[in-house]
């Protein structure tokens, strides 16, 4: 039995099941060091993900597409261009039912989903990719809101761990690995996300047959944001002992941003990313 009950033909979702759900994943959750996650087989019923792998088979031009090496052949889709059925299922997971059980499970009241699901939707990574540890950005500045919570909601059939693209977790200080998942189908990994919850794929993808791993991605956030708190993009951090790159250009805006008033600030940060630094 998935761990979400939804009818696979009109994707509805019940509230008070869902809610259940919630509050028998919760102790586990919580207890999770060091910040709260989870992962969870057979997440939603089989057949609305072999639909959506069906849909999804071809995709149209992505509106991001990373090629570097903090985050490398890395695309993601927005479920608004995506077929109908895959579509649908994104609007479901923002719906208050499904809010239900992650609030449940968190403890976290009041989440809030995006609707212009802003660094979500389908996520691809290609044979040779891969997504190095990082925090995630804090503040929604369109909406004015802060992040709290990821799911990610794995599509990759048969997948191994030799086939690298294993989510990983991190403690708050970057000297060791905590946990790690293997993106099979149909797992759900679900944490709380802060500046210090350190997370990624950083094993390249290595299917034996070029497939790439795709996930479906949503986060949530809360109206907890004040102007006390110091908003950031994604930070990564290198994995010590490894090859890691540091990301000199993010650390470069982070300190001029610091040393800088506003209005300086822009004028540079805009003239640096015109020529290309």
């Amino acid at each position: 039995m998935p761990v979400i009950e939804m009818d696979p033909e009109t994707l509805v979702l019940d509230s008070a099941s869902a809610k259940a759900a919630g509050a028998a994943a919760a102790k586990t959750y919580r207890s999770h060091t060091p910040y709260p996650y989870g992962s969870f087989d057979d997440f939603l019923p089989e057949t609305v993900l072999d639909r959506v792998l069906n849909e999804i088979r071809e995709l149209p031009e992505a509106e991001t597409m990373f090629d570097r090496p903090q985050e490398k052949l890395k695309t993601s889709y927005l479920p608004e261009r995506l077929p109908p059925y895959t579509r649908n299922l994104f609007y479901v997971l923002n719906s208050r039912p499904f809010l239900r059980f992650l609030e449940e499970m968190t403890g976290i009241q009041g989440l809030i989903p995006d609707p212009y699901f802003a660094g979500g939707g389908v996520h691809v990574v290609a044979n040779g990719g891969h997504l190095d540890i990082h925090a995630d950005f804090n503040h929604n500045a369109k909406l004015n809101l802060e992040r709290r919570l990821n799911i990610l909601i794995y599509l990759n059939k048969d997948w191994r761990k030799e086939y690298g693209g294993s989510f990983e977790i991190w403690n708050t200080d970057m000297t060791q690995r905590v946990d790690s998942f293997v993106p099979v189908f149909n797992r759900m990994c679900c944490f709380n996300t802060g500046s210090d919850t350190w997370h990624g794929n950083p094993e390249t993808v290595n299917h034996p047959d070029g497939e790439p791993r795709m996930s479906l991605a949503l986060y949530y956030y809360t109206a907890t944001w004040d102007y006390t708190r110091k908003s950031h993009t994604t930070l990564f951090t290198p994995r010590p002992g490894t090859h890691d790159q540091v990301d000199r250009k993010i650390r470069r805006a982070e300190m001029l941003k610091e040393m800088l008033p506003p209005v300086v600030f822009r004028r540079v940060i805009g003239r640096l990313q015109r020529l290309g630094f």
